[in-house]
């Protein structure tokens, strides 16, 4: 097995490839490194490549607003695939996505991929066409929770969930998030992100230190967070099995 195989199995998606399926497909990829803040594509933007995230690197999705506001839509990492909506013919970005967790990630242009998938296509679809078509399905159900979220529950049980979301993409039970950008991903104000904040680190769910956040007490901040946690995990636990079984 090739090294570029080893390394591409820290993404669900080419890790379920089977070795003809993924030789098909590795000419085409590039490791590249997302670093920390990093733009990979903004608003309106032409959409040239897509990238299959490894490691913990992490990917916010942000719907942003003419008034300079932006507000979370989604939260990509290792179990998915960045730029996908390029493979319905539409080449401009409709939201920005900015790296978190910096890491690596394999990057294919967008022509290159949808060349491989017409090869597996006809009557018979190659293992990638399904899984992308289902990894879509999955982010529209991640997106929709999010929206309900956003409108229904209390910041204090968003920022648990979304916590909680943030911390399965990582190995370390500690990160590196400031309120301030906590605020901006999230589309609220940083003191409220401060108030709450200090309120889960009194009550032992967290510890919070100069950009630091750590995970104290999982249990307690599941029993704080809003259903859409859990309905997120019921779909990532659903997605992955299903990557594992195609």
């Amino acid at each position: 097995m090739s090294l570029m195989h080893c390394y591409s199995k820290e993404n669900q998606i080419l890790n379920a490839l089977d070795k003809a399926e993924f030789s098909q497909l590795s000419p085409h990829l590039k490791l590249v490194k997302m670093s920390h803040a990093e733009v990979l594509f903004d608003v309106n933007e032409k959409l040239h490549f897509v990238y299959f995230p490894t490691t913990t690197a992490t990917v916010f999705l942000l719907c942003c607003l003419k008034d300079g506001s932006s507000t979370e839509v989604a939260m990509i990492g290792n179990e998915g695939v960045l730029g996908i909506e390029a493979l319905t013919g539409d080449h401009e970005a409709r939201m920005r996505a900015i790296v978190s967790e910096e890491g690596y990630a394999y990057r294919i242009s967008i022509k290159a991929l949808q060349n491989v998938l017409a090869r597996n296509g006809g009557r018979r679809a190659g293992t990638l066409n399904k899984l992308l078509l289902r990894y879509m399905q999955m982010l529209m159900i991640q997106m929709s929770q999010m929206a309900a979220c956003n409108r229904r529950h209390a910041l204090e049980n968003q920022l648990c969930s979304w916590l909680l979301s943030y911390f399965d993409r990582n190995v370390s039970a500690s990160l590196s998030l400031t309120h301030e950008s906590i605020a901006y991903i999230l589309g609220v104000r940083r003191e409220s992100v401060s108030i709450i904040a200090k309120k889960l680190q009194k009550e032992g769910m967290i510890d919070c230190w100069r950009g630091h956040l750590e995970l104290k007490d999982r249990d307690k901040l599941e029993n704080n967070a809003c259903e859409c946690y859990r309905v997120s995990k019921r779909e990532s636990i659903r997605w992955k099995i299903y990557s594992k079984a195609a």
